[in-house]
């Protein structure tokens, strides 16, 4: 895989259990389709969200759940964790690292096929080939790069700033500096993790009841029931999810994040899919793919992050 030193576990095992990213054409060759004219999801298509709100959730905050700050440990331990690989090492001397983060929000569930279609249906934005847009409105999104995954935020960001559909709770964020981006793979990990440092974003013992894991088929948001942190879904299996974050060994700072990319990077995913085990969906395990591969068991998830003073 471009942009990746040989040996790296994480990357290699997707490859192996998730359908050989290896191998995988770049984002023109991988093709799109161009856009077609789509009618809006209903109410009954899509219950618990919100046509005019985007499709989002139908909630105060339009689907985002608050992850209270501070410090968690991220990385693993092998003495907790039966089953790291390497680069979750912190560093020669450390097995996990002290990372400190502000509160944020992040999505409830990952963004749904209603979600991205009606993001297409408002800006014109190609519809990647593969994607299913009129049988499951409320599976996630799949076969969108990394690149299709900003685009999405950005003008997600942009049209919640202008509706009058906005929750007063989420336009107050909005209005206070907040903004809609992509999770880094901190932000991530500390979602899943809870106040705990669970290895599962539900607790320490796997449990296929509590996820979509191992089970060959992708299955609508929200599906498998889930004691997890801060009331969020799927963020073990179902689909892996695209990060903000340049894959790299740790350290891990957001800070060197723009330095270090080059043409060739890798983007780092998080979760693991519906064709997974265990291994790969526990709360510290870090995927990756190129930033133009289109695969049917990659998507995404959103975040709200404080960004300075209002604009």
């Amino acid at each position: 895989m471009r942009g990746l030193t040989p040996g790296v576990g994480a990357v290699l095992l997707v490859v192996a259990t998730a359908g050989a990213l290896a191998l995988a054409p770049p984002a023109s060759e991988a093709g799109v389709e161009a856009a077609t004219p789509l009618e809006p999801w209903t109410a009954e298509d899509i219950p618990g969200f919100r046509p005019e709100l985007f499709a989002l959730p139908d909630d105060a905050l339009g689907g985002f759940s608050l992850v209270p700050g501070g410090l968690f440990l991220m990385g693993s331990d092998p003495a907790r964790d039966p089953a790291p690989f390497a680069e979750e090492r912190w560093s020669r001397s450390e097995l996990q690292g002290r990372v400190e983060l502000p509160d944020f929000y992040i999505g409830t569930f990952e963004v749904t096929v209603a979600q991205f279609v009606d993001f297409v249906r408002r800006t014109g934005h190609p519809i990647p080939r593969g994607t299913d847009v009129g049988t499951h409105p409320l599976h996630p999104v799949t076969q969108v790069t990394w690149a299709d995954a900003q685009q999405y935020v950005h003008w997600l960001d942009g049209v919640l700033r202008d509706s009058p559909a906005t929750p007063s709770g989420l336009r107050d964020l909005l209005d206070a500096g907040w903004r809609v981006v992509l999770p880094d793979e901190a932000h991530w990990e500390k979602a899943a993790r809870g106040s705990d440092g669970r290895l599962f974003p539900w607790g320490d013992d796997f449990s296929p009841s509590f996820a979509n894991v191992g089970s060959g088929e992708i299955a609508p948001v929200g599906r498998a029931p889930c004691p997890c942190a801060h009331g969020l879904h799927d963020m073990a299996g179902n689909v892996w999810e695209w990060t903000a974050s340049p894959h790299q060994p740790y350290p891990h700072t957001a800070e060197d994040d723009v330095g270090t990319v080059v043409d060739d990077a890798v983007w780092v995913m998080r979760g693991g899919s519906f064709m997974d085990g265990p291994q790969q969906v526990r709360a510290a395990h870090r995927g990756g793919a190129d930033p133009g591969v289109r695969r049917p068991f990659i998507g995404f998830r959103i975040a709200l992050v404080h960004a300075g003073p209002p604009r």
